[in-house]
């Protein structure tokens, strides 16, 4: 165990952050401490660092574990190079190396018995020079400030000279080439592009070391970690496996708290309605058997009932009208920005009912293709052609289409006039706007709230072809996931453009990868985008990555990959429907069964505890499939 976090408790102004959170970490360990915002992630990343004391608890390392810590947007001041900066981590390696060096020259001044001394003082050195990595270290730096978006010509940069976000990139090369025993990350990913951020993912997931880290990114979690430790409600629960495995985890606990709790509820309501029952006999006998009754139930440790699930933002996405089968056809489409040509001839369609992904990296287009759809930029060649009844709303990651100068109440009024006061006001609550909240000037607003805002304009259009930028930008991961289901949800048609990995994977059934200038289709989800790109780009398949359609290549396939994709959403989403069912129906002929006159008539009471039974054993099988499909 390289780390002890035991009983950490931590108060602001009397409002705790922290209650008694206890965890440890071993040497193997890559764990991400997940919660909403405000739940205490970078209090406790600070107080394990000793930047801040905790009220109560200590934390306690293993015996001469070295730690590093990158705080979110860290960055490095000073007047060196990028690269100096980074030999400056090595400074043990770098002062070995010189020693090396000089104990070489003066080799050829030594004779006999002195010169023997220092051969073998010289190859004890070269040997420990060796084990510490020396042959590699400037090979290393050089990969790892590659690997994090620097070119060789960014080398000899001043410090100095670099923005906020590329001093946070050098920061984490520092911390990363001066591999500490544990590793501690607090949004490591912000600032990175794509290759960025898979690099850093393939450097956590081999690092010789413990990593504690925090990030919104879930497909990042998804590949860096092997634990979980969420931060709930200023307490703390460790789940083994990866985010993905957490969050069925958590799921198959909230449904198991909560069954307990309503089976224990059916108990306590069962036990007052004897108890009820019997002191209405008013019998010496009765009333003893009803206080002994009430003696236990006194005693009975009640247990709380467990959170519903956080649907703080409310999103529904309904269609006014339905769109023909045909919603949107780009024909030939080519742009440029001066010398800077975008793409050329560019052409694809998109059916009713689609939910599309545009990737590819920074500076390829994608936001540009996104305005030309929606007439706000012009394209150099080519057409657009909207399908009959196809009917747009746009979500801009700019948030350009909202008015600074307007208040949040206004911006709904003005556009959808057929909204009352009241229609307008619960339109906002439902995005967390409340109060006077509502009479906020935008340009007040943060990009997380203009992103809310841009999300409920979305809601109230009720248009059935949804263009999206970057929608999740700003969002916490509990937002994030509420989106996800409603777009899933959603009856019409999505094109969007994202860098949130795992968002594609949960909403996109195909993929549209813009790559130097040409589009490659590819149907799937993010994870099959990631498969079977790189087969093509495979040295013996390099000649078929030519822009050429490759999904439809095996169209079949994908196609029958898809909509087993689909039948397994839809067999879980109505297994989940059935337990809500069942457990309600329960609920319902416990409260029948305790009725008094129920309870006098045998053969009403031996019907109903038989449905009560078949009931159970259908819910009991229920979540036995539940879990097989969640898993």
């Amino acid at each position: 165990m390289i780390l002890n976090v035991s009983n950490i408790s931590k108060a602001y102004n009397d409002t705790p952050v922290l209650s008694g959170v206890s965890f440890h970490l071993e040497a193997d360990d890559r764990a991400a401490v997940v919660g909403i915002n405000g739940a205490g992630k970078t209090t406790l990343l600070n107080i394990i660092t000793q930047a801040l004391s905790p009220d109560d608890g200590a934390c306690t390392f293993s015996k001469d574990i070295s730690t590093g810590y990158l705080k979110q947007d860290a960055t490095v001041d000073g007047r060196n190079t990028i690269y100096d900066e980074l030999l400056g981590a090595c400074s043990g390696l770098v002062s070995m190396e010189n020693r090396l060096r000089d104990m070489e020259d003066k080799m050829s001044l030594l004779k006999g018995d002195e010169l023997n001394a220092h051969i073998d003082a010289y190859e004890a050195l070269r040997c420990e020079f060796e084990l510490k990595g020396g042959l590699s270290y400037k090979s290393e730096i050089t990969g790892i400030l590659k690997g994090l978006g620097f070119d060789e010509e960014d080398f000899s940069r001043s410090i100095e000279t670099l923005s906020g976000g590329q001093k946070t990139r050098v920061a984490l090369s520092r911390l990363l080439i001066s591999k500490p025993g544990l590793i501690i990350l607090d949004e490591p990913t912000n600032h990175l592009d794509l290759k960025a951020v898979e690099f850093l993912e393939n450097m956590l997931t081999n690092y010789r070391g413990a990593v504690l880290l925090v990030s919104h990114d879930r497909y990042f979690l998804d590949k860096v970690s092997n634990k979980i430790i969420e931060l709930e409600n200023t307490r703390v629960t460790v789940f083994n496996g990866n985010y993905s495995e957490y969050a069925v985890k958590k799921e198959a606990l909230r449904i198991e708290k909560l069954n307990a709790y309503y089976k224990q509820a059916r108990e306590i309501e069962h036990q007052e309605a004897v108890i009820a029952k019997l002191k209405q006999f008013n019998r010496e006998k009765s009333i003893k058997r009803a206080e002994s009754r009430e003696k236990k139930l006194s005693k009975l440790r009640r247990i709380e009932k467990p959170p519903e699930l956080n649907e703080a933002m409310n999103i529904t996405l309904m269609p006014r009208l339905s769109s023909g089968k045909d919603v949107l056809s780009v024909k030939g489409i080519s742009k440029g920005f001066g010398q800077n040509i975008l793409f050329e001839d560019i052409s694809f369609e998109i059916k009713r009912g689609e939910h599309v992904a545009l990737i590819g990296d920074n500076g390829t287009g994608k936001s540009t293709m996104l305005k030309i759809i929606n007439k706000l930029f012009e394209p150099d060649k080519g057409e657009i052609c909207l399908g009959t009844n196809a009917e747009i709303a746009y979500f801009d990651q700019e948030h350009r289409i909202l008015n600074d100068e307007k208040t949040l109440f206004d911006e709904l009024s003005d556009e959808y006039r057929t909204l009352n006061n009241t229609e307008i006001r619960n339109a906002l609550a439902a995005f967390l706007f409340t109060g006077d909240d509502v009479f906020k000037k935008i340009a007040s607003l943060s990009g997380g709230e203009k992103g809310r805002l841009m999300l409920c304009k979305l809601m109230l259009k009720k248009a059935n072809f949804l263009i999206l930028d970057e929608p999740t930008n700003h969002l916490d991961i509990t937002s994030k996931e509420i989106l996800e289901d409603a777009i899933n949800a959603f009856e019409g048609t999505v094109l969007y453009v994202s860098h949130d990995r795992y968002f594609i994977n949960r909403t996109a059934e195909r993929i549209l990868e813009l790559k130097d200038g040409l589009i490659t289709e590819y149907l799937g989800d993010y994870d099959y985008y990631v498969e079977k790109s790189a087969r093509n780009n495979a040295p013996d398949n390099a000649a078929l990555n030519t822009g050429i359609n490759q999904g439809a290549l095996d169209y079949k396939a994908q196609r029958e990959v898809a909509a087993a994709k689909k039948k397994h959403e839809n067999e879980l989403k109505k297994c989940e429907e059935r337990i809500e069912f069942l457990e309600n129906e329960i609920k319902k002929t416990d409260l029948e069964m305790s009725r008094s006159d129920i309870a006098t008539n045998s053969v009403k009471l031996q019907e109903l505890s038989k449905k009560q039974g078949e009931f159970n054993a259908e819910l009991s099988e229920l979540y036995d499939k539940w879990e097989a499909l969640a898993e």
